[in-house]
């Protein structure tokens, strides 16, 4: 008892001295050099503490505060997200250090083919980064990208052996979206008229209204499934409807036509995937789809030249703005930026400019008679606006081939859990978790943010949530041919 008492005595002295020091230091700070920075140490501590002692706990706090999180300069030509990258690159360090030291990661987790396409798509990235024709630009982007992937794909997988991990994962980020879509909306009253403004409301939160709309289309699979969960009873149930609502209001508020498109292309393909059609053929009636666009590119182009329609914040004018190759500042903006890229593209086709270099190579293959209202040659107002064409730029034919061969092995892997799981609400939860997915790779031909926190920790979460279900879950036996 004396022994106890003596332990705690010192403990409350050690607190105390703690405080002073830290009390004395933010003094000085603030009365000799105006810097407050100093309030950020218990935090930083705290955080340290948390990643130490309960991971898990720490990974759902970085979750949370995601949708929050601003871009700031730490230092002189780099951003960061602030609070959570700093976190990223903490966890990242912490897990990877326990893995090595206690060897503790499910190796069936490493050998799933998802895992194995990600893992061969960072080494290329790896490679490209050091052929870069800018090499510190190159190491600085695929290294974010590993600070995205280890604690949200790789710790995310290994985590998500429960449904309940799953879906506090889910709800973590649900809050902080949720947040952020009554703060935005509450800016969209009153301001439906100016389509500016309209297309600002989320910020500083999410820059751009295509990202806010693109993590909105994202979540809602997902948030429609957990409505009819058996895990959500009661009030839980209410709040969960609410949220969906919540999702389905910010959507269209968004005024986001990629995100549109993304969702209602997510509904079509669950028709077809509770029709029973094979993935090989959703991919071939894909493919036959883009040969007869392209066997008519004339006609076609033709006849989208002819809308000049704009972008506006009624709605079915935006409907009829997503043709406008003519008159619309955002549609010819991206093909500006898609030409541009196709001709960086050939100068490079195997190894490509470089993970990340785009936006600082590109103005110099722009052509004058492309040209949009709101081009510049700054490269600063984003990438290829392409998931697919921005890393085959990059990275050559390697890199937009892993890219495409990630997303549909993900898809297929998370098709065939549905119709093979045991657990009916396994096979439910997988089919709501891709078709989230697949809003984004649909939403990935017109922008690519996985660059970004803000969609990498949903997007490398979700597919995490695919692989652990897929490693987790209990199958059905194959029945039995009989003659």
């Amino acid at each position: 008892m004396t022994r106890k008492k003596t332990l705690k005595d010192k403990g409350f002295w050690a607190a105390i001295v703690l405080t002073v020091l830290f009390i004395t230091f933010e003094g000085y700070a603030l009365w000799y050099k105006g810097d407050a920075s100093v309030a950020f140490v218990p935090m930083a501590l705290l955080v340290i503490w948390l990643f130490l002692t309960k991971l898990e706990t720490g990974f759902l706090l970085m979750t949370l505060l995601t949708p929050f999180a601003v871009n700031m300069a730490l230092i002189p030509g780099m951003e960061l997200s602030m609070p959570v990258e700093p976190m990223m690159i903490l966890f990242s360090g912490i897990f990877l250090f326990r893995v090595l030291l206690t060897r503790s990661y499910d190796l069936r987790l490493l050998r799933h083919p998802v895992t194995l396409l990600l893992l061969a798509s960072l080494t290329w990235m790896l490679f490209t980064s050091i052929t870069s024709e800018m090499p510190w630009v190159s190491t600085k982007y695929t290294l974010a990208r590993l600070w995205f992937v280890v604690p949200f794909f790789f710790a995310a997988s290994q985590f998500f052996q429960s449904h309940q991990r799953i879906r506090q994962f889910f709800w973590a980020y649900a809050i902080g979206l949720g947040v952020v879509i009554l703060i935005a909306t509450s800016k969209t009253l009153g301001n439906f008229s100016d389509l500016q403004t309209l297309h600002r409301v989320m910020r500083p939160f999410y820059n751009d209204h295509t990202a806010y709309g693109c993590v909105i289309a994202l979540m809602l699979p997902a948030a429609f499934y957990f409505i009819f969960s058996r895990g959500q009873r009661g009030w839980l149930r209410v709040l969960t409807f609410l949220l969906f609502a919540g999702l389905c209001i910010g959507l269209f508020f968004s005024y986001c036509r990629a995100a549109w498109i993304s969702v209602i292309g997510a509904i079509g393909v669950y028709f077809l995937i509770r029709m029973g059609m094979k993935v090989k053929w959703m991919v071939l009636l894909f493919a036959l789809g883009v040969g007869v666009f392209f066997v008519y590119q004339s006609d076609v182009l033709y006849k989208l030249g002819k809308n000049h329609q704009d972008s506006s914040y009624t709605l079915a004018d935006q409907v009829k703005s997503i043709s406008n190759i003519s008159t619309d500042a955002s549609n010819l903006e991206r093909l500006n930026r898609w030409a541009s890229a196709l001709r960086m593209w050939k100068e490079s086709p195997v190894l490509g400019c470089g993970p990340g270099t785009y936006q600082f190579l590109y103005a110099g293959y722009q052509r004058s008679y492309q040209l949009s209202t709101i081009s510049t040659n700054a490269g600063d107002l984003g990438n290829a606006h392409s998931e697919y064409i921005g890393p085959m730029t990059e990275q050559g034919v390697p890199g937009v081939a892993l890219v495409a061969l990630l997303f549909l092995a993900t898809f297929a892997t998370g098709v065939r859990i549905y119709r093979t799981a045991e657990d009916p609400h396994t096979a439910r939860m997988a089919l709501a978790f891709t078709l989230a997915l697949l809003t984004y790779y649909i939403h990935g031909v017109f922008n690519n943010f996985l660059d970004t926190d803000k969609l990498s920790v949903p997007f490398w979460g979700f597919t995490a949530v695919i692989v652990a279900l897929d490693v987790y879950s209990e199958k059905k036996e194959p029945q039995k041919k009989t003659n």
